[in-house]
């Protein structure tokens, strides 16, 4: 079955579990979205075109996730006058996965809870690391009256830096005043 919407001033072909992309929603991720201009609906050959919608056929989906779309570049040239502008938008759309479409006086098929699957490498990882935590209580315990038996240990010996070597200061040099300076001077 499939059926032809109207959302974001935009139509969709969609049948069952298709994933659409479509203008942003106000709606959390994860909770059902309906959409009710539903312009044209059928089946093979048995075919429901609305005028201009199709009364009492809604369509149900599930929001996955609003995201930014990709990014589209403005630029702006004026040829010859040293004029050139870039800029750069991304629009918000929704990501939607269609899960019934309703005919009139049809009735949704039980609601299933949105529950998040774990991956199979999470769900690989988890027992692994419960595997690991009872292990690691258990040396901990042994460890410690092993530690208790055990004499302190010595202080290390501390290491004596190496002396540094003074380094050798070379005198000043003696400042001699110009000749014509000392000359005026022995005049006054």
């Amino acid at each position: 079955m499939f059926a032809v919407i109207k959302t974001g001033g935009k139509q969709y072909k969609v049948a069952k579990n298709d994933v659409l992309i479509v203008e942003k929603l106000d709606v959390n991720d994860g909770e059902a979205v309906v959409f009710d201009q539903v312009l044209m609906m059928g089946e093979g050959d048995n075919i429901t075109v609305g005028s201009p919608i199709v009364e009492g056929a809604q369509v149900h989906a599930e929001l996955l996730e609003t995201r930014k779309g990709a990014k589209i570049i403005i630029f702006k040239k004026k040829r010859r006058k040293d004029y050139r502008r870039t800029k750069g938008h991304r629009q918000f759309e929704t990501v939607v996965r269609v899960t019934d479409i309703l005919a009139k006086g049809a009735k949704p098929a039980a609601a299933k809870k949105a529950v998040a699957k774990p991956t199979a490498k999470k769900a690989e990882a988890k027992p692994v690391a419960e595997k690991k935590a009872p292990a690691k209580k258990a040396e901990a315990k042994e460890a410690k009256p092993a530690a208790a038996k055990k004499a302190p240990a010595k202080p290390a010996a501390a290491k004596k830096a190496p002396a540094k070597k003074a380094a050798a200061k070379k005198p000043a040099a003696a400042k001699k005043a110009p000749a014509k300076k000392a000359a005026a001077a022995k005049k006054d």
